[in-house]
């Protein structure tokens, strides 16, 4: 994907649009996986990694709506799509 690299805090309650997602298997911690999650923020593109189990469960669900705007927020300690 191209676009400037986020961190998901900078991106919490804002509506983006979602524009495309990868998950793969995670080199750091064996056994777990994370998701690049390209974002259109405005006319620029912007990628965010995360290995949020809730977010890339939402993202597998809503895949065949793409694009779609929506809003990460962060409840407690997860993160999920409003």
């Amino acid at each position: 994907f191209d676009g400037e690299k986020k961190k998901l805090d900078d991106i919490l309650n804002k509506e983006i649009l979602i524009l495309d997602f990868k998950v793969k298997d995670s080199k750091q911690r064996i056994g777990s996986k994370y998701i690049t999650i390209q974002f259109g923020d405005g006319d620029k593109n912007f990628i965010v990694f995360t290995g949020s189990m809730v977010l890339i469960n939402q993202f597998e669900k809503y895949k065949d709506n793409m694009p779609f705007y929506t809003m990460i927020k962060k409840i407690d300690k997860y993160y999920t799509l409003t």
